[in-house]
């Protein structure tokens, strides 16, 4: 079915029906569509502009139709060009001639603009939930690991001791900011465009006020104009989601070295690892490796519909309609990828014997054998350099700066006694920092 065929007396190309058309996609709209018409109708029925007969007549249909396709009963298919032209031709032919009249005082500019907008605020309050999730997850394990110590690292060398707790809290705050973006986010989006029509209103005495409060929006939009060209909410979602794609890239990074034999501080659940088919010894990081990579798919949704929208005049125009692939494709991607990371954390064996003794080399408590100088008078800077050389010797002999025996440190630093060992342990160096925000304030 066409909403606009009237004016054409030719037959459109059968490419041209095929690349025009987006029922194949925008199919998973129609609970969306059904609300806004439901609304609508409602709205046309008590402002006397379709008889109260036709409006309740429209909106048990269009419940019916609901009914139907998610009973199984409908299947969205056939040659209509949209999922609006779908459910708009089921009605028709279910009800009759007040079936026409639903689109009375809308366009599908309107339409589909809300339609994406109720799409996006559903998905949107999804992705929080999910996050609550993985930032339950990890506050979990924050709570069993608080002294289960391991190395810190800048530039990939070990800097100084710290815990997994503190670790892993690193990410809970990524993940919360994520969640306080798409509250930002959903605060902004939550203006309703229907009754904007084509993109200059309507002559019909809409309320717009009481569509957009019964499909849950604080508003009607201000710019009619505005309000069927704007995809601002939905590059906004898009640029959210690619930040929380890069953090789940970053910790599935950690996850995926930490998971290395060289490393070896964690063990994934065999739920969440792959086989190789050649090597029978392998059991691979697969699905933190995927999550990783889908990454960059998400970055490209994001670019895509910035590309999309980059060069569009007032009002609505056709490239619109690409809207819909690349934001699906990025909704589902990103949701996935964090029931998949709460899974995966959930499931995983910590090493934390193997983590304790990693901190203990690599020289991580060096910054605390200067501060122990410092705190015998020496200063910082004098102090750095007694510690450059200690680690130079602690290198040329093979053993740790809290191995080396009281003399060996006398030798180079005669201010050194016999209380630095308790100085400089794993548990000092940690529990020594208590500034908000540092492991031993956890």
């Amino acid at each position: 079915m066409k909403l606009w065929g009237g004016r054409f007396r030719g037959k459109t190309d059968e490419l041209v029906e095929r690349f025009n058309a987006s029922l194949p996609f925008d199919r998973r709209l129609y609970r969306e569509d059904i609300e806004g018409s439901v609304a609508h109708a409602r709205m046309l029925g008590k402002q006397g502009i379709l008889s109260e007969k036709d409006a309740e007549s429209i909106i048990r249909g269009l419940y019916g139709i609901l009914s139907d396709i998610e009973g199984g009963r409908l299947v969205i298919e056939g040659d209509s060009e949209d999922i609006h032209s779908f459910i708009e031709a089921e009605l028709t032919k279910r009800i009759g001639e007040a079936g026409k009249r639903l689109h009375t005082g809308r366009s599908r500019n309107d339409q589909v603009a809300l339609d994406m907008k109720l799409c996006t605020r559903e998905e949107l309050d999804r992705m929080k939930e999910e996050l609550a999730e993985l930032i339950g997850v990890l506050t979990e394990l924050m709570e069993r690991h608080r002294e289960s110590y391991m190395p810190g690292f800048t530039h990939l060398q070990k800097a100084q001791p710290t815990t997994l707790a503190h670790h892993l809290g690193a990410y809970r705050e990524m993940f919360r900011r994520d969640r306080s973006r798409l509250s930002d986010c959903r605060n902004r989006l939550n203006e309703s465009p229907l009754g904007a029509g084509a993109f200059a209103g309507t002559s019909y005495p809409l309320d717009r006020e009481m569509t957009a409060s019964e499909l849950g929006f604080d508003r009607a939009s201000e710019n009619s104009m505005d309000s069927v060209s704007d995809r601002d909410y939905l590059l906004e979602y898009l640029f959210d989601l690619s930040l929380i794609a890069m953090h789940l890239s970053r910790l599935s990074e950690e996850l995926i070295l930490w998971n290395s034999n060289e490393y070896r501080f964690l063990r994934l659940s065999d739920a969440y690892s792959t086989g190789s088919s050649i090597m029978p010894q392998k059991k691979n990081p697969d699905i933190a490796e995927l999550i990783r990579g889908k990454c960059g798919r998400v970055y490209g949704d994001l670019f895509a519909l910035l590309t999309v929208m980059k060069g569009l005049p007032l009002a609505y125009n056709k490239d619109m309609q690409e809207d819909k692939e690349a934001a699906f494709d990025a909704m589902d991607t990103v949701r996935d990828s964090v029931r998949l990371m709460s899974g995966m954390l959930k499931t995983i064996e910590w090493d934390t014997e193997r983590m304790r003794e990693s901190a203990k080399r690599g020289f991580s408590n060096a910054t605390d054998v200067a501060d122990y100088l410092v705190g015998k008078g020496i200063p910082f800077r004098t102090a750095h350099g007694i510690v450059g050389e200690l680690v130079l010797y602690c290198e040329g002999k093979g053993c740790s700066l809290d191995e080396l025996s009281l003399p060996e440190f006398k030798a180079i630093c005669p201010e050194i006694e016999d209380d630095i060992y308790g100085e400089i342990s794993l548990e000092s160096c940690v529990k020594k920092r208590r500034t908000k925000g540092a492991p031993g304030a956890l």
